[in-house]
């Protein structure tokens, strides 16, 4: 199952995407006589979404594929996935080439974390801003794994059990900040605008290996750099397992996996986050120097 966030009048509700479109899940629970939470967070917080997937694979989608309330998709204003979870992990320099960028030694004895703030999120389409004190911010492409049960001490062969689904990423660093000194990474990381997060949620089912993904940092329609999730250093599994020996995860946690490599944006640039079997995620940049909004 593919869910998205989207725009219903001043609100946010959850919709389930389909080939053909979208259909709001308000429109499920009316015309095939369900009653799941209208919001993807509140979906995986309370467990539903798992319920809700059964379901779905159960006949549930082919009653929805047969409703007359289908959206297309360019008819849709996409949102982000949810807008405050209660921690979103960062992992630096997860593949090798992108260490390489900034002619740095890549971890080899745990992954390079760092935490971004609920603020830094925006969704589909809206406006990355370059902020008035960087004069070199890179984006970067990222698979993300989305955490669906309140879990701690997880081990590596049971990683998915706890994983609600996978979205697509776009993480920014202000890299001149950054490479002023190693330790204002959370400042380099945490302005707003500074992670792109949706536009669907992709449950596990769906993916056959998540290790054969392709992940591709693109710029104007242009691939700057692309690699399989197979080639991070630590790969997904180990990600879940390692974080939550060091905290307890919770339903809603993000874990942005790395990028294959960080591109410099500029004023008028596009950029996307492609990943195999997901919808784009796409928003253009803005420089707050030249536009100060």
């Amino acid at each position: 199952m593919k869910l998205a966030t989207v725009k219903i009048g001043e609100g946010e509700e959850a919709a389930v995407m389909i080939q053909k479109g979208v259909v709001y899940v308000r429109t499920v629970n009316e015309k095939l006589n369900q009653n799941w939470p209208l919001e993807v967070f509140e979906l995986i917080e309370t467990g539903q979404l798992e319920k809700m997937n059964q379901w779905y694979k159960n006949g549930g989608k082919e009653g929805i594929e047969e409703l007359d309330e289908i959206i297309p998709k360019e008819e849709i204003l996409f949102r982000p996935l949810y807008r405050n979870p209660r921690k979103i992990w960062g992992i630096g320099l997860n593949y090798v080439d992108h260490a390489a960028d900034l002619s740095e030694k890549a971890p080899s004895i745990a992954p390079a974390s760092f935490m971004k703030p609920d603020t830094a999120i925006i969704g589909y389409k809206d406006d990355i801003k370059i902020p008035l004190q960087s004069n070199k911010t890179t984006g970067e492409s990222e698979l993300g794994v989305i955490i669906g049960k309140r879990c701690k001490d997880v081990e590596r062969e049971n990683w998915i059990d706890v994983v609600a689904g996978f979205t697509t990423i776009i993480d920014m660093t202000a890299e001149d900040i950054l490479k002023l000194n190693p330790r204002y990474l959370t400042r380099a990381k945490s302005f707003d605008t500074f992670f792109s997060f949706g536009p669907c949620l992709v449950t596990p089912d769906e993916i056959e290996d998540v290790l054969t993904l392709q992940v591709a940092t693109v710029i104007n329609k242009k691939i700057h750099a692309q690699n399989t999730v197979s080639n991070m250093t630590f790969p997904p599994d180990y990600l879940v397992s390692f974080h939550s020996k060091v905290m307890t995860m919770l339903p809603g946690d993000i874990i942005s996996t790395g990028t294959p490599r960080a591109v410099h944006i500029h004023e008028g640039d596009v950029m996307e986050c492609w990943i195999d079997g997901f919808e784009p995620l796409i928003n253009p940049v803005l420089d707050l120097k030249i536009n100060k909004k």
